[in-house]
């Protein structure tokens, strides 16, 4: 399993770069992660962020993009907007979370 150092931690990440604990997940872990895929969070950021954490926690996976833009009441379109290219992964990534199932 590979380890890096980030935001002056040591941590243990998957080959894609994922938090394999997400209880080692802190606020400014998150901010670090968001600086090294060029996000600058915003409140919008971490209530999406936050809202990720959550629902892991409550349901066991990473929730897709539909239920995220369901449950925040952000549309798809902001969610490409605050998280460029492929936001399910960026977002669960900046979260702590895995990436949710079927993103590539």
């Amino acid at each position: 399993m590979p380890s890096t150092t980030i935001a002056g931690r040591q941590i243990n990440v998957n080959d894609e770069g994922f938090l394999v604990d997400p209880d080692d997940w802190t606020e400014e872990l998150g901010a670090e992660f968001a600086r090294l895929i060029g996000v600058e969070m915003t409140e919008d950021h971490w209530k999406l962020v936050n809202y990720l954490r959550q629902d892991y926690r409550a349901q066991g996976e990473t929730p897709t993009l539909r239920r995220v833009s369901t449950q925040t009441g952000m549309p798809v379109k902001q969610l490409f907007t605050l998280f460029p290219g492929k936001p399910a992964k960026k977002m669960a990534y900046v979260a702590g979370v895995p990436k949710p199932k079927g993103c590539v």
